[in-house]
């Protein structure tokens, strides 16, 4: 067996490039969806269940695509087929949303657009984890984020610039303003060309290349799932216990999202413990029965980092518009200039994000790996809580230093301290489960949020960032179950691939 090589810094650069294309359709989305589904009549507590789309469409998308780019292997590669045909489906969608005459035409647009954007961004972990021996993943997705940070800068302030720059940024009722629409246009061409990059300018291991080498954990043996019928009843009767609360109090409807996942998880696991299919949906169900120890402990992490996460994207137009402009009207010039300013946010948050990609390894030579996240988690928690103390829009980037730093480290360091423990052949779908949780308390925050939002939090957004806050405190202390791995150096040798 050999040792997997080392690749030079301007290999692991092509490889990241894709991401910035991606991340600059994805910055749009996050930016500027909710404020295209308020211009189209939307209220605020509808908003969480509009976004369904996005994380409904990744747990279904994730594990099928990391499936099947295990098993691809064709002139292209294994992963860089995916990367080019969710960039092109992802560009036809960011070209039709602004354009999107009612509000179920643009909730069906974001469908569309994060079905894609998934069928591009889940290859790209596992694309990392298979190129990179093990001293060299921390670069490597440190890299991705730097270009991730990049992508959302760009995206997020494009608006902003435009308007600046005297671009209409005020539309008639039931249109999407021009500085939106031509920043759609802009992600769709920025999108194709930078995975277009990747996909010519880098090359892919063959499976048996990568079966051979001495750094790939040994295939796990066959799964008893016998078992698995325990997980499925209690998630079945949960699940309905859940509908049937729903229905006798009169609760949102929304909630009925959260006992029908329930309940369809419950019945996969039951169906799991009697089938003999040897299948798709046997083998993905499978591999999330029997988790390794490490992704068990980082779901929880993942899971309460997602909700804060998913918090930011949906209500912080609504807050800042409502808390630091005084409007929440969408045809008010207050509310477009807040709007706007929630782009310079996101634009804020991820150059702050690029920063921290850069200054995270020196972190994690001193406090650690779990250490490092653990701070950055933190210094996210309270730039969101901060958001209620606030009144002066620009100190907001002060807050937005925080979610930078934490966002940075959500994207490298969980899937830093995955990748060693994930077999070679397995390694898309692995990276295809660990994303169900990123998926599943965005499912969970949408079947929450408007429900809160309501009856809790009154009307005030802004207090859903709050939310958020504590969730990723709560992140941070699931960091604490999760065992420091040893010493791995970071290095940038220029070492070529065989």
């Amino acid at each position: 067996m050999s040792a997997r090589p080392e690749l030079p810094l301007r290999q692991i650069l092509n490889m990241s490039v894709g991401f910035l294309g991606i991340q600059f359709a994805f910055g749009l989305q996050n930016a500027n969806v909710s404020r295209i589904f308020q211009t189209l009549g939307a209220r605020q507590a509808e908003i969480p269940a509009l976004w369904i789309a996005a994380p409904l469409t990744g747990l279904l998308m994730q594990p099928v695509i990391g499936y099947a780019s295990d098993r691809t292997w064709g002139r292209f590669g294994r992963r860089r087929p995916y990367f080019l045909a969710g960039a092109v489906l992802t560009a036809t969608a960011l070209l039709v949303m602004p354009n999107s005459p009612t509000l179920w035409v643009a909730a069906t647009m974001l469908w569309l657009m994060d079905a894609s954007v998934n069928v591009s961004m889940e290859p790209f972990r596992a694309f990392v984890a298979d190129q990179l021996p093990a001293a060299q993943r921390a670069l490597g997705f440190t890299w991705q984020t730097v270009f991730i940070g990049i992508g959302a800068v760009l995206s997020s302030v494009l608006p902003w610039v435009l308007a600046h720059l005297g671009v209409a940024n005020v539309a008639p009722r039931g249109e999407i303003p021009s500085t939106v629409r031509i920043s759609f246009y802009a992600g769709g061409a920025v999108l194709i060309a930078a995975v277009l990059w990747t996909v010519l300018t880098t090359r892919e291991y063959p499976p048996e290349r990568l079966r051979a080498f001495a750094d790939s954990p040994p295939p796990r043996p066959p799964t008893d799932v016998s078992g698995a019928w325990r997980p499925g009843a209690l998630l079945l009767v949960v699940g309905a216990a859940g509908a049937l609360a729903v229905h006798r109090c009169a609760l949102e409807r929304q909630l009925y999202l959260l006992a029908a996942a329930g309940a369809i998880a419950g019945a996969l696991f039951l169906w799991l413990s009697r089938t003999r299919s040897r299948g798709m949906a046997r083998q993905v169900m499978a591999d999330l029965y029997d988790m390794p120890e490490a992704m068990r402990r980082l779901a929880w992490v993942q899971f309460f980092s997602w909700f804060a996460i998913f918090t930011v994207w949906t209500y912080t137009t609504p807050a800042v518009t409502a808390v630091q402009f005084g409007s929440s009207n969408p045809l008010s010039s207050a509310y477009n200039a807040g709007a706007n300013w929630v782009d310079v946010l996101f634009a804020a948050y991820s150059g702050f994000a690029v920063l921290a990609a850069l200054v995270i390894p020196q972190m994690v030579r001193r406090a650690g790996l779990r250490g490092t996240h653990i701070i950055n988690l933190i210094a996210a928690a309270v730039g969101l809580i901060s958001f209620l103390w606030i009144r002066d829009p620009r100190w907001l980037l002060l807050s937005m230093l925080g979610v930078g730093f934490g966002w940075a480290s959500i994207l490298s360091l969980p899937y830093t301290l995955l990748a060693d423990h994930l077999p070679a052949e397995k390694m898309g779908i692995y990276m295809g489960i660990f994303n169900f949780f990123i998926v599943i308390p965005q499912l969970a925050a949408a079947g929450v949020l408007g429900v809160l939002l309501e009856t809790l939090f009154h009307g005030h957004a802004v207090f859903e960032l709050v939310l958020g806050g504590v969730s990723l405190l709560l992140a941070g202390l699931c960091m604490l179950r999760i065992a420091e791995p040893g010493p791995r150096p970071l290095t940038t040798s220029a070492r070529t691939c065989a």
